[in-house]
């Protein structure tokens, strides 16, 4: 018989919850936001984009296909908690290794299960994300309540310290992320003709491994690096990671890239990275009521349409963009938010999505094609 503990999920506006837990005496706070993927829970469990967070899943039975080997996105999870409606305790696939319910136990993952995740997430579009907490250990929601005024907010809050690596390396892939991305197509370029360093601000395993499979030496840096130390290897291109709170406090991020944009070596940016260069470029951001976290979300411009995965809370404020310097190439076609920029007099852009996502859609890979091209263009050029 399965163990299970009534457990408490409480929002900072009063709003609460009663479920179950698989782990007792267990309490974490954080943003309550919510994804509305159908797949990708340990993708999502495990991006250090979601570092501060806790993810309400909205489809209604989470753990169907179990944990396995290939999908993680760093070597931890980084999720404060998750909420689910249902939780599958005995999951089909022939990848499988691990259960959902087994790996929330031995990973010491908070989380609450058996609540109404559609009116959570009804509750939390029209208020918007918010913080929260999960608590299986203190049941008393005036004690909670104290607990949650003392939380900080997402607005004005440095995570990519919290996440980024404390020294560069070299990426090498696993075989069994080798082994998760023999579904794409092969590279034409000389393989380990280009170096291209990457920014961590919290990146994706995927991100490095399809720089990897298109035949790229990929260093990785901290998001503290000055531009020199960047530059000492020599990059063919630089590439700005993703990552996790707000984008306008990553003061350290945005003045490396300041000084990255007065040379002519090519920068892709994604998410945190779209929004670190952004900034750079004299831009403004802002939060997002309730975010984009999903992996149907259209972007685009006038009538090419590409269904993106996208998970953030903050975006670009269009009005702040210089037209002098900067050509907007991309729109989320639920909000009109910007999606992806152009720079344009340099071999510079961004996407305010994952091209890399795993789980899918893969409409966006070619992102990765135009900056190996560009990148190997203007190498070419210089020899």
């Amino acid at each position: 018989m399965i163990q299970t503990y009534p457990t408490k999920l409480l929002l900072e506006d009063g709003t609460q919850y009663k479920g179950w837990s698989l782990n007792n005496s267990m309490i974490s706070i954080g943003e309550v936001v919510f994804n509305t993927g159908m797949t990708g829970y340990q993708e999502i469990m495990t991006d250090p984009s979601y570092s501060g967070q806790i993810v309400a899943f909205t489809y209604p039975e989470l753990g169907n296909t179990g944990i396995n080997n290939e999908d993680s996105e760093s070597n931890q999870v980084h999720v404060k908690g998750i909420i689910a409606k249902n939780i599958c305790f005995s999951p089909s696939n022939w990848r499988n290794k691990l259960s959902l319910a087994e790996y929330l136990q031995q990973n010491n993952i908070i989380h609450i299960f058996g609540i109404d995740t559609r009116a959570l997430t009804k509750h939390l579009r029209s208020s918007g994300a918010m913080n929260g907490c999960i608590s299986s250990s203190i049941l008393e929601t005036r004690i909670l309540h104290k607990r949650l005024k003392l939380s900080p907010t997402m607005v004005g809050l440095d995570l990519v310290k919290e996440v980024t690596t404390l020294s560069s390396y070299t990426w090498i892939p696993n075989k069994q992320a080798i082994y998760s991305h023999i579904r794409y197509k092969t590279n034409k370029f000389n393989k380990k003709s280009l170096t291209i360093v990457v920014v961590d601000f919290g990146v994706k395993y995927n991100i490095l491994n399809r720089l990897y499979h298109y035949g790229c030496s990929v260093q990785v840096v901290p998001a503290t690096s000055n531009s020199a130390s960047i530059l000492k290897y020599k990059p063919d291109g630089i590439l700005l990671s993703n990552g996790p709170g707000d984008p306008s406090v990553v003061t350290y991020g945005i003045a490396t890239v300041q000084e990255l944009l007065k040379t002519n070596v090519p920068i892709f940016g994604i998410c945190m990275g779209h929004q670190v260069l952004s900034l750079a470029l004299g831009a403004k951001t802002f939060k997002l009521k309730f975010g984009h976290r999903g992996l149907n979300h259209p972007v685009g411009l006038n009538k090419r349409v590409e269904i993106t995965s996208q998970n953030h809370g903050f975006a670009v404020k269009a009005t702040s963009l210089s037209n002098e310097i900067v050509q907007i190439t991309h729109l989320n076609f639920n909000d009109i938010t910007i999606a992806g920029i152009v720079h344009k007099h340099k071999p510079i852009f961004s996407v305010q999505y994952h091209p890399e996502s795993n789980p899918g859609p893969h409409d966006s890979d070619y992102l990765f094609n135009h900056f190996i091209k560009v990148a190997e263009m203007i190498k070419l050029a210089q020899i």
